[in-house]
């Protein structure tokens, strides 16, 4: 796949750079530390400048943000409380209710995790996700994800153009930093869960005392 997206960026430029970040966001298994640092490489033989990538990259990551902005839209809150509310529900353990708290918390809490999450390798593309589910007004969106892509894009792509040839490095780096925060993320998302049903549990036993 390294091969691929280098050549492809190599062809075509700047197109090439927003039609892999797009691409990039909305499948986050697409490394954006491959992409990033080696844009900036480019900009030290080609005609591509720094800001023209940072430029392309960031409409790249505003345009695969509002695809998942747009299927969170669709699979909103009523949706998921009725299909949390049949079989589904009952496969997961969850229950409308739960839903309903998940999108109140977002809703008071959780907008500003938008920015903080452009920052966090795969999580980056899916906070859009609960974001368009909780109708989060789409100019506080664009603007959270704005801000944040162009801090981690500009970040990215000036140090792979400081580094020349050696932007292997960052990609190596960031790669190292993305398994240490799936690492990180993984463990809590286990912790929530868990201390998510004891809770219910409790909560159930209190009633029926």
């Amino acid at each position: 796949m390294r091969e691929l997206i280098m050549a492809l960026m190599e062809q075509y430029g700047y197109p090439g750079i927003f039609l892999l970040i797009a691409a990039e966001n909305i499948f986050p298994p697409i490394p954006s530390e491959i992409i990033l640092p080696f844009g900036g490489f480019l900009t030290t033989y080609t005609r591509l400048s720094v800001f023209g990538v940072v430029f392309y990259a960031t409409l790249g990551s505003l345009a695969g943000a509002l695809v998942l902005y747009g299927a969170g839209w669709l699979l909103n809150r009523e949706r998921l409380m009725k299909l949390t509310a049949g079989p589904v529900g009952k496969a997961l353990c969850l229950k409308p209710a739960d839903v309903a708290k998940a999108d109140d918390w977002f809703r008071k809490k959780g907008t500003k995790t938008v920015f903080f999450c452009r920052f966090i390798p795969i999580v980056r593309s899916l906070i859009s996700v609960p974001a368009g589910m909780s109708r989060m007004p789409m100019g506080r969106f664009l603007a959270y994800t704005t801000v944040g892509s162009v801090l981690w894009n500009s970040a990215l792509i000036t140090l792979g153009a400081i580094l020349g040839e050696s932007w292997g490095r960052i990609a190596y780096l960031v790669g190292e930093y993305s398994h240490i925060m799936l690492i990180v993320i993984s463990i809590s998302t286990i912790s929530g869960i868990i201390w998510f049903y004891r809770t219910r549990r409790e909560g159930g036993r209190r009633r029926s005392i």
